[in-house]
């Protein structure tokens, strides 16, 4: 029913982008902040429903943490208690899967925020004679200004304070600045994406400032500004830089146990090739028994893996290249030459290459992804080749977002 302009509902369950889910007459309605079993009053327009009021709360409601929540876009589900937030992200992982006909329980889900998020990407913007700097909200062009974010990595609490005194050392001719903040074990790395072209005087003084806040890199779109220490990564013994605006796991705590499941998985393989390999976090692991071929289509990605390779020590041949595996993936014949094929792409996950790997005889493939609906495409494809999915693993990096990180280990 509606009153004022306003209808009351009663929301049935969570969708797959953490939005309360409500059925009125033959229309769905999606509310943010919502949780199954409450009775809320709404403002809607279309298909969203804006929660003004919980008239019957459920039980499951917890006390959000973050000041910013509910404005910030960052986080959709700090409001809910943890054990049904987590049984929530397992189902979303168990309904992709039996969307493509996959029949198969994943492990529960394990929990790898650990000390928070280590990379950051935060919008400048003057507003009003102020710098804001923060997140946009939830499907808004509308920036939060935030303080802090609790769920950064320790290190990075200043990230937002350090992000507004770039926008001033920027001023307000430049328009639309992200800043992405890295913690690394060398330090943090800043990386300004934005502007083109910058004046010795604008170098010199985000130089100042580099040194203030005692950054290891600040780097300016392919400019780099300066470099106080190297922004190093260590992937067990090795060193690797970081290259500007390059990725990082969410956390450091998902990127081990990926690794851990990944090596596990590998156990007892001579030769494998490592594909979307970044900057090598698994291949550095799998080179200290296994020849591995590294392939990612950033180059920049494979000169700081291949550097770090050249001063290291203990580890078996490693051949990396640049190549787009979605324009040139690796055909099946090239692939049966290894015994364990390793698969960590974008979001978008890797249809092409899955095909071809799915065409191989390949004994065993593994995939890590940051996205259940591309993972359980993937995995139809492989599951149609012949594998079997004998191991699935959900690990929350993305804590109090609808985002998923999946492992999961195929046989033939």
């Amino acid at each position: 029913m509606s009153t004022g302009g306003e209808q009351i509902v009663k929301i049935s369950g969570v969708g797959r982008r953490g939005d309360g889910i409500a059925t009125l007459g033959e229309d769905t309605i999606f509310i943010p902040l919502g949780l199954p079993g409450e009775t809320v009053r709404v403002q809607r327009t279309g298909d969203r429903g804006r929660l003004t009021q919980v008239l019957q709360t459920s039980s499951e409601r917890a006390e959000p943490f973050c000041q910013y929540f509910g404005r910030c876009g960052g986080c959709s589900l700090q409001h809910w208690h943890e054990a049904n937030y987590k049984a929530w992200k397992r189902q979303l992982l168990l309904e992709a899967l039996r969307q493509r006909g996959i029949d198969v329980d994943p492990e529960p889900v394990v929990d790898a925020h650990g000390d928070g998020r280590r990379r950051v990407v935060l919008h400048v913007r003057h507003i009003a004679g102020h710098v804001q700097a923060g997140f946009m909200g939830a499907r808004t062009h509308h920036l939060q200004d935030i303080e802090t974010c609790p769920i950064l990595a320790s290190g990075l609490r200043a990230a937002p304070e350090l992000a507004r005194a770039i926008g001033r050392v920027f001023g307000p001719d430049y328009k639309g600045l992200d800043v992405q903040v890295d913690g690394t074990d060398g330090g943090i790395s800043c990386h300004v994406r934005g502007p083109r072209d910058i004046s010795l005087d604008l170098r010199m003084d985000l130089a100042s400032l580099a040194q203030e806040y005692g950054l290891a890199r600040l780097t300016v779109g392919s400019e780099l500004v300066v470099e106080q220490r190297q922004p190093v990564v260590l992937i067990g013994q090795v060193r690797v830089v970081l290259p500007p605006g390059g990725f990082l796991q969410a956390t450091a705590k998902g990127q081990e146990l990926l690794r851990a499941l990944v090596s596990t998985a590998s156990k007892g393989a001579e030769t494998v090739a490592d594909l979307f390999c970044g900057i090598g976090p698994f291949t550095f692991e799998l080179a200290g028994r296994s020849a591995v071929h590294a392939i990612d289509g950033n180059a920049a990605a494979i000169l700081a893996l291949t550097t770090a390779a050249r001063f290291s020590q203990g580890l078996r041949p490693i051949r990396a290249e640049t190549r787009d595996l979605y324009k040139r993936p690796l055909s099946s014949v090239d692939l049966n030459r290894y015994e364990t094929v390793i698969l960590d792409p974008p979001r978008a996950g890797a249809e092409a290459q899955v095909r071809e790997l799915a065409r191989s005889t390949v004994p065993k493939a593994v995939s890590v992804s940051c996205d259940v609906n591309s993972f359980a495409r993937d995995a139809a494809i492989l599951i149609g080749g012949g594998y079997r999915l004998t191991r699935i693993v959900p690990i929350d990096q993305f804590k109090w977002s609808a985002h998923l990180e999946v492992f999961g280990l195929f046989e033939r």
